[in-house]
């Protein structure tokens, strides 16, 4: 019977999300107790028209799902039938978006002229602005390139940062943000690094003895530019698809068991794993920057939002890489430092294990095929509904995230 109700259930969807205002959208947290309920919701995730925003492995912790209006009553009558256990975050979603952009319009008003802010969230022509003005004023330590273009023919911009010290061929720690359009927070984040290793050099300059950086801020451009321009909660690139859908889920894009698990072949799906690995312009950008550092490239760190998670290899199964200890130590020790800078306790592990397969991650690629010893997906923790945090919540987050990063950095530095 649950079958049956689960089939009639995601035959009813339409697929793809259209330009949306969000009125009456809900947000739900739902608790599963025991295996067969986070089964169900295992089931459910596979509605195109459930846009669920976490999903964590471990029983009661509440997985995050956004429906519209028209897939509501189902919703609820069948947690209802299941007993299952649920609370609604959010009643209409459009009223928290439309009191948050009147913050964000404020903010950005009381800081425009001050430069950088981080009491705002930046757009993608004011980062590539800011990464600029910083070669342009810090020319012996900074460098900034083009380095691809998104489908909408957006610069990709990278910023490499060293100590001015002329020395050719040193390691890198590369970073990225940005592949999620909806996660803001994880281009403030980059953006956040950024500062502080440029800004404050002199505090920070043991991290660029015998490192340089390697930043791309964001990664989706397109993606990013429209989940503030039309569609808040839009996540995948923008290259039309289909007449009807468009958009790739670029963290499912990359060519290393590419499509095998965790990734949908329905154009309009969150999680659509595009129709060839590699075929999102933005991910090929990713791909050749990544393939350019084998060799001096020791730490891959990607952005994310949100979770409270330090992911590791494998993305695609559950098995561990031979060396798994190296990049678990690492991890650890940027979750041990966020949990004595501010008490916010990070999980660590490996996709799959923490969470559930995904093939053709970011960071799996980074491990397997550009050879980077340590790869670490980070899961900045929620804010606002999940995607969406306040202006004031920014500093305080990416503050914390540096806090965990400069930690990952200088254990690295220290091994390698």
């Amino acid at each position: 019977m649950l079958l049956k109700v689960l089939t009639l259930l995601l035959l009813c969807a339409t697929l793809g999300w259209a330009k949306e205002s969000y009125e009456g959208y809900k947000i739900y947290d739902v608790t599963a107790r025991n295996n067969f309920e986070k089964q169900l919701l295992l089931r459910l995730a596979n509605n195109v028209d459930y846009d669920f925003f976490e999903m964590p492995r471990a029983l009661h912790a509440p997985a995050r799902v956004m429906l519209m209006p028209k897939d509501q009553p189902g919703f609820e009558s069948l947690l209802q039938r299941f007993n299952m256990e649920y609370l609604v975050v959010s009643e209409n979603l459009a009223r928290s978006l439309q009191q948050q952009q009147g913050e964000r319009l404020m903010s950005s008003r009381a800081t425009e002229t001050r430069g950088i802010s981080f009491t705002a969230f930046q757009r993608h022509a004011d980062i590539n602005a800011y990464l600029d003005s910083l070669a342009k004023a810090y020319p012996s330590r900074v460098s900034v390139k083009v380095a691809g273009q998104s489908y909408e023919k957006r610069d990709l911009k990278t910023i490499t940062i060293s100590n001015g010290d002329g020395r050719q061929g040193k390691n890198v720690i590369f970073l990225d943000a940005g592949i999620h359009a909806r996660e803001w927070i994880a281009p403030a984040g980059a953006l956040y690094v950024i500062y502080q290793l440029v800004e404050n050099f002199v505090m920070y300059q043991d991290l660029l003895k015998d490192y340089d950086w390697v930043i791309l801020p964001v990664v989706n451009p397109d993606g990013y530019e429209y989940s503030h321009s039309t569609t808040r909660m839009w996540r995948k690139t923008r290259k039309p698809v289909t007449s009807t859908c468009s958009g790739t889920d670029a963290n499912r894009n990359f060519d290393f068991h590419w499509g095998e698990v965790g990734a949908s072949s329905i154009a309009c799906a969150d999680t659509y794993k595009g129709s060839t690995a590699f075929s999102e312009p933005e991910t090929q950008t990713v791909r050749d920057l990544l393939l350019e550092l084998k060799g001096r490239g020791k730490f891959y760190l990607t952005l994310h939002s949100y979770g409270n998670y330090l992911l590791y290899p494998w993305g695609y199964t559950s098995d561990l890489p031979a060396d798994w200890r190296n990049i678990d130590e690492v991890a650890k020790a940027g979750a041990a430092a966020i949990k004595k800078a501010t008490g916010t306790k990070y999980t660590v592990g490996s996709s799959t294990n923490v969470l559930y397969a995904a093939a053709g991650g970011s960071d799996d690629y980074a491990y397997a095929m550009a050879k980077f010893p340590i790869s670490i997906t980070m899961e900045l923790p929620a804010g606002g509904t999940g995607f969406d945090p306040t202006p004031a919540q920014i500093l305080p987050m990416v503050s914390e995230t540096w806090e965990g990063i400069h930690a990952m950095a200088k254990q690295v530095i220290d091994k390698y």
